[in-house]
């Protein structure tokens, strides 16, 4: 998700070495957060520089007298940084992640507890009452908030009320309608659905189907397996034996579907905000639709978006903490969603007039209850970085190769279940 990661958010890859930053705030990059005196050092997407952000530095800096050096990375680059960093002891004063990486790092003792905080000042600034639950539940550990949630993002069904129009197709509710629908609506050189190789993509399937990841008790994997060979064959037959889908492209760039989408090659694209803006650039013609999360057993979605964390060696927290709840702020959510339609965590933004009057943001809004956290369990076994790329591995050698599912998810199982004990 562009900045993504939101999905792209989901990323956690180490990489070889640290990318230069982009700076946004000084003129040089300090080596540490301690090279310029005064200086405040956050680590941040470069997807994120909003201008809605830019006014809480600016007030911030005059607040605080300090100066923000806001280093901006890809997550990949970003993370090899922050890892650099953990291993000589000198880090940055704030970090935003991608999601997944509060607990990781509460676990391994490099991120700081923020419960004293919380207890202080959470009442005041509506956390965690104001906050959807599961970004509280995942930036958590032992009890303790380890993180607070920046944005909240996730999936549902994006489609081109044209096309869908003129094939006398009803917009689809359920599995079954969706499979009609992308039949009828393929031919002519148009696909009925693109799919993305992406395999955080996978996640809103298996939570339709009620598939429970990982469960901690009985220490097995993708439960009921029959149900999650199910929802992992279904995608693979829209690609390979209905042909409705074209086959995905491996790599690491998720906008696949979305252009397709843009070119009026795709019908509809299973999808997070973060696409909203592109096609809407692109393609302005397109009369753009936006739809519930589909249903199987279960109406539901994967909870998705980006968080902050204070590193445990971090020399003021005091200042981080503030920054938190500077940026944080409903003001500041409002201005933000109105520069880039961006998606987010507080309870009360959902209810804003402006998110109720956006036909597309309104969708989003009113799926986010029913977004759920897809590795939660898997993170608190400090194993996550192994399940994804094993993860990654499985989803396209079905979805992209056409390997049977059955075979390859109960592989993929047996082995994910030996290293998560």
């Amino acid at each position: 998700m562009p900045s993504h990661p939101s999905r792209r958010d989901l990323f956690r890859l180490a990489g070889a070495a640290a990318a230069v930053p982009v700076l946004a705030s000084c003129a040089g990059a300090p080596t540490t957060q301690s090279a310029a005196p005064g200086t405040f050092t956050v680590y941040w997407n470069a997807g994120h520089d909003y201008q809605a952000y830019r006014k809480v530095i600016a007030e911030f800096e005059q607040a605080n007298k300090v100066k923000v050096n806001l280093q901006k990375y890809q997550w990949p680059d970003l993370r090899t940084r922050l890892l650099a960093d953990f291993a000589s002891g000198t880090v940055p004063d704030l970090v935003e992640e991608p999601g997944g990486w509060v607990q990781e790092f509460a676990i391994s003792g490099n991120a700081r507890s923020l419960q004293d905080y919380v207890d202080r000042d959470g009442e005041a600034m509506g956390f965690p009452s104001d906050w959807q639950p599961v970004t509280v539940e995942r930036n958590s550990y032992q009890g303790k908030v380890y993180g607070v949630q920046l944005h909240l993002t996730c999936n549902t069904l994006l489609y081109n009320q044209a096309m869908l129009r003129d094939a006398g197709v009803a917009v689809p509710t359920t599995w079954e309608e969706f499979l009609d629908a992308a039949k009828k609506l393929t031919g002519d050189g148009v696909h009925g659905v693109a799919l993305n190789q992406d395999y955080t993509y996978l996640w809103p399937w298996m939570v339709q189907a009620g598939v429970t990841p990982y469960d901690p008790e009985t220490g097995k994997v993708m439960t009921p397996i029959a149900d999650a060979v199910a929802a992992l064959q279904f995608q693979a037959d829209l690609v390979h034996k209905h042909k409705v889908a074209p086959v995905p492209v491996s790599g690491t760039d998720y906008s696949g579907p979305q252009k397709l989408f843009s070119a009026g090659r795709a019908a509809m694209i299973l999808t997070g905000p973060w696409d909203l803006e592109p096609i809407r650039k692109t393609s302005p013609d397109i009369d753009l639709g936006v739809a519930p999360p589909l249903k199987h057993k279960v109406a539901a979605t994967q909870a998705a978006g980006v968080s902050m964390f204070v590193p445990a060696k971090a020399a003021r927290p005091d200042l981080s903490w503030d920054f938190i709840k500077r940026v944080t702020a409903l003001d500041v959510e409002r201005a933000a969603t109105k520069e880039t339609g961006m998606l987010m965590p507080r309870v009360s933004w959902a209810e804003l007039p402006e998110v109720r009057s956006d036909a597309a943001l309104k969708v989003f809004a009113d799926a986010l209850p029913d977004a759920r956290d897809s590795s939660q369990q898997v993170r608190l076994t400090g194993k996550l970085g192994k399940w994804e790329e094993a993860l990654k591995v499985m989803y396209q050698q079905v979805l992209i190769q056409n390997q049977p599912a059955d075979e390859t998810l109960r592989r993929f199982a047996a082995s994910a279940e030996s290293f998560l004990k």
